[in-house]
């Protein structure tokens, strides 16, 4: 995986998955622009209808020791990557969209 890959960091201590942007790896841990999961359905909507200033996504470090896996965002059979899904509903991909924000 390289920097700018889309990724999915599964920790624990506690239970997470966020997904985002790979910004960095090293044996200290991973910097990630991401969200949680569970937030993805709400991140897109914000996008969409934003009120006020658009939004970016934070800069996260999870030091090694949490991560229990990091996984390419990728499609799987018919189902669509989420970085796929956010391509669709927004019209541009997420690296286009975060780049605004560098």
């Amino acid at each position: 995986m390289q920097p700018h890959s889309i990724v999915v960091v599964s920790l624990h201590t506690p239970k997470e998955r966020v997904w985002g942007e790979l910004v960095d790896m090293s044996s200290a841990g991973v910097t990630l622009r991401g969200i949680d999961i569970g937030a993805f359905d709400d991140f897109v909507r914000q996008v969409l209808h934003p009120e006020g200033d658009r939004i970016g996504l934070p800069t996260l470090f999870f030091p090694m020791l949490r991560i229990e896996r990091i996984a390419l965002d990728e499609a799987r059979g018919s189902v669509p990557s989420l970085a796929e899904t956010f391509e669709k509903k927004i019209g541009r991909s997420l690296t286009d969209y975060l780049a605004q924000f560098a």
